[in-house]
C-alpha cells in the first residue's frame, strides 16, 4: 500500500498529472475495474487508513523513488521502455526510460514489508 501511495504521490507532483490525490486516483483506467468501489473488509480498513495517512505524513517506499506507473505482477507488458525499480503487494512498479537506459525490462523480485521506516 505505501508503494502505490508512493506511486500516486509522485503523479500529484508531476506536471503530467492531476495535482491532486483525488484527481489522480479517480483517473480513468487507474484500477482494476471495481477496485475503487469494493467494499473493504473489517481487517482491511484500519490496514488501508493507516497507510494512507502514512503516505499523506510523507512515508515513501524507498524503492519506488520517481517511479509513476506500475500494473498487476502479472501481467506482461511488452513495451521496450519500462524500467523495473519494485515488485510488492501483487504489484510490479516502474519508471518510463528511453530503451536504450532500461536496466530492468521485465519486473525485478518480489519483495514485501520494506517500507524504509
Amino acid at each position: 500500500m505505501i508503494a502505490v501511495g508512493s506511486v500516486v504521490m509522485n503523479r500529484v507532483q508531476s506536471d503530467a498529472f492531476p495535482d491532486t490525490v483525488c484527481g489522480v486516483v479517480s483517473q480513468k483506467n487507474q484500477f482494476a475495474p471495481g477496485v475503487m468501489t469494493k467494499e473493504m473488509n473489517s481487517r482491511s480498513v484500519p490496514l488501508a487508513r493507516a497507510a494512507s495517512q502514512s503516505v499523506l505524513r510523507g512515508e515513501r517506499h524507498p524503492n519506488i523513488a520517481s517511479a509513476k506507473f506500475f500494473h498487476a505482477a502479472w501481467y506482461q507488458a511488452s513495451y521496450n521502455n519500462m524500467h523495473y525499480v519494485l515488485t510488492t503487494g501483487g504489484n510490479a512498479f516502474y519508471k518510463r526510460r528511453q530503451p536504450e537506459d532500461v536496466a530492468a525490462p521485465a519486473p525485478v523480485r518480489a519483495t514485501e514489508g520494506i517500507t524504509g521506516r
